[in-house]
């Protein structure tokens, strides 16, 4: 019997064993993605000094040519915006937008740059797992344990003016950051800039598009009037399956953003086996509520150097409650307080060209008589 105890205390012993084993070889593996993480962070901020040396060197030349050739008058010192152009360009056109993300910036940056939009926290903890989730991926890479396939191409569903592309484009520089992407630039259109009016130039429209977009994000706005309901003669499916072709050609060169209405969009993604196979990670974008309209607007008037009373406030409140009450799936969101603060400062003016004796405060103060009702 005595025997048996022992036994059972040798078992014992020997899970225990088993046990710290464990503990240990867990604790060893955590501490070698702590530094794996360390040392990534290194090689970001030595590629960031090495960018920000290279930028300064160009500008120290361009700075020294000027000098030598002629003075610099007053109106053309205005270095430190060339300095900013260097680092980030916009080309935009008819069709599409271009947009080429600064490459001085972390991950960190942009989570923080989408922290602080306002509204969105829905989509803003959906973002931030998904990230969250790349970026282990990315180590399990790094330490040979191999990853997860993930299929980085997304839809955006939500009503106009509610951040999509703001959006788009932070995730664009993620991928970037993250090694995904090359460049991480963000290429915007939507069915104007693909689809064409003759048989074989929709096709070549959706291959320059790609070419653009490659190394970065296509983000391809109103998608679901690529497929038109009962619409069986339209060169949207043209431009539909050369896009599909060229995302397996460049399986890994580039990433498809489509966005619309939720409902639309589902219809769409639905109507196409290959779109199907291709999309299924979904971000939903909500509307904003009254008092984040509010805030919106008063962002607006802060970067414009104007300001709202309190019973501005009051008054703009009761204003977009009500707009909000009546809204339909076209609601214009952050588009709809842009164009009510456009009308309000005009208002505002027609105000002030009739008082004597302006001055810096009165031009800047919106008074409840200067917001419009839509």
């Amino acid at each position: 019997m005595s025997e048996y105890k022992n036994y059972h205390d040798i078992v014992k012993q020997e899970l225990e064993l088993f046990k710290q084993k464990e503990q240990e070889k867990s604790q060893r593996l955590q501490e070698a993605m702590r530094r794996d993480l360390k040392r990534l962070e290194q090689e970001k901020q030595q590629k960031k000094a090495k960018f920000e040396q290279k930028i300064e060197k160009e500008f120290q030349e361009k700075t020294s040519k000027q000098e030598k050739s002629q003075p610099i008058s007053p109106k053309k010192a205005c270095f430190p915006q060339r300095r900013e152009n260097l680092k980030q360009t916009v080309i935009t056109s008819s069709d599409k937008t271009v947009i080429n993300s600064p490459n001085n910036h972390t991950i960190d940056n942009y989570l923080q740059e989408l922290n602080n939009l306002i509204g969105l926290k829905h989509l803003k903890d959906e973002v931030r797992t998904y990230i969250n989730f790349l970026q282990i991926q990315k180590l399990r890479e790094q330490q040979g344990l191999g990853r997860s396939y993930v299929t980085l191409h997304s839809v955006f569903c939500g009503s106009p003016g509610t951040g999509k592309t703001t959006v788009a484009r932070l995730m664009g520089q993620i991928y970037q950051q993250l090694g995904i992407l090359k460049r991480g630039h963000l290429v915007e259109t939507d069915r104007s800039g693909m689809v064409a009016g003759y048989v074989g130039q929709t096709a070549e429209k959706v291959n320059k598009l790609v070419e653009e977009a490659l190394d970065g994000v296509l983000f391809i706005d109103e998608a679901y009037s690529l497929k038109p309901e009962e619409s069986e003669k339209d060169f949207g499916q043209e431009a539909i399956d050369t896009l599909v072709k060229r995302m397996e050609d460049y399986r890994e060169r580039f990433v498809v953003i489509v966005a619309g209405y939720g409902e639309e969009m589902e219809r769409f993604i639905n109507s196409n086996p290959g779109l199907k196979s291709r999309f299924n990670r979904y971000f939903h974008f909500q509307d904003y509520t009254p008092q984040e309209l509010l805030a919106i607007f008063d962002s607006i008037c802060h970067q414009n150097n104007y300001e709202l009373t309190a019973e501005s406030k009051e008054k703009l409140l009761v204003e977009l409650t009500q707009l909000y009450s009546q809204r339909d799936k076209s609601f214009g969101n952050g588009r709809l307080v842009r164009n009510l603060f456009e009308k309000t400062i005009e208002k505002q003016a027609n105000r002030l060209v009739t008082l004597p004796n302006l001055n810096r405060e009165l031009i800047k103060q919106i008074l409840p008589k200067d917001i419009v009702c839509l």
